[in-house]
């Protein structure tokens, strides 16, 4: 009798770590019921595929690390002090075969994941045009303190914290900065994250499948704005969207050099604005502004 209360008394920490995990699990299932989690609902072909790639490699990742888990805390169990039917047999250290077990099996799962990572990783590259080989839409991101600025360059018009695409598209956002600590231009929904910084530009190609207003950010802490440095961006129809382009240039304000000067004035938590023209030369004097700068830098490293 007293033998058996023992083994209960040992086997409660199991069965409440247990207990515990199911609880979390149910309470993580209960609150995001109805929630949309950008990262696991994907409204674009470089997010769908990315979504799929990440689900394809936790799952290989878990048939690694379960039995893992499980050999470890089970070794751990029959191995513990209180086991006196456990032997200890010191000749299994050398057991060579024991050991190449143990080394070959992750070399395994290392090669497998090389062998899917590595394609994806050219494959959704994001310097790389998506779509059917049509002309992209280009649109120029510049990150300010703390707002994003959007040139539409064939449309000639540009918009402060809003963006809107049309969906079956090809999209290219060449990105830089301006005056600005580094950022990361985000779109979960529809893509991965990709830095802006002064002097550069970085290129992030996309395409939306659904219409709908996705949420927008800098995945990367850059001052105090950083809360509200956010945009929407909206992917509408094709013709919805050449709607929303003659409505915007029917707008008063022009993106001219007086207008640009105050955009770089720093602030917080801007509402979105649109610009019915952008003057000439405003993007292509912001960069050629820090050439001088980078080219000092290089020479002093």
């Amino acid at each position: 009798m007293a033998k058996s209360r023992k083994k209960l008394k040992q086997s409660k920490p199991i069965w409440f770590v247990l207990f515990v995990l199911i609880c979390l699990s149910l309470i993580v299932t209960v609150l995001l019921r109805g929630t949309d989690v950008a990262l696991f609902n994907p409204k674009g072909f470089i997010a769908g595929e990315q979504h799929r790639l990440m689900i394809f490699v936790v799952a290989i990742l878990l048939d690694l690390a379960i039995p893992t888990l499980f050999l470890f805390y089970y070794t751990a169990w029959k191995f513990r002090e209180t086991n006196e039917k456990a032997t200890y047999d010191p000749r299994t250290h050398h057991d060579k075969l024991l050991v190449f077990g143990i080394w070959i099996v992750p070399f395994i799962f290392m090669l497998l994941l090389a062998s899917i990572m590595w394609p994806a990783t050219h494959k959704l590259a994001p310097q790389k045009v998506v779509g059917n080989g049509a002309k992209p839409l280009t649109i120029r991101v510049i990150a300010m303190r703390w707002k994003w600025l959007f040139i539409y360059p064939d449309q000639n018009i540009a918009t402060v914290n809003f963006v809107q695409i049309p969906t079956g598209t090809p999209v290219q956002f060449q990105i830089t900065a301006d005056e600005t600590p580094m950022s990361s231009f985000w779109i979960p929904h529809l893509a991965g994250q990709l830095y802006a910084m002064t002097g550069h530009v970085n290129s992030l190609n996309l395409m939306a499948d659904t219409k709908g207003d996705y949420a927008g950010s800098s995945a990367e802490i850059n001052g105090s704005g950083f809360a509200g440095m956010k945009f929407i961006a909206r992917a509408s129809s094709v013709t919805d969207f050449d709607n929303w382009v003659q409505g915007v240039k029917q707008s008063p304000v022009l993106l001219d050099t007086v207008e640009y000067q105050k955009l770089l004035v720093p602030s917080e938590y801007d509402k979105s604005s649109f610009y019915s023209e952008v003057g000439y030369g405003i993007y292509d004097t912001m960069l050629t502004k820090y050439t001088g700068s980078h080219g000092q830098h290089t020479e002093h490293e």
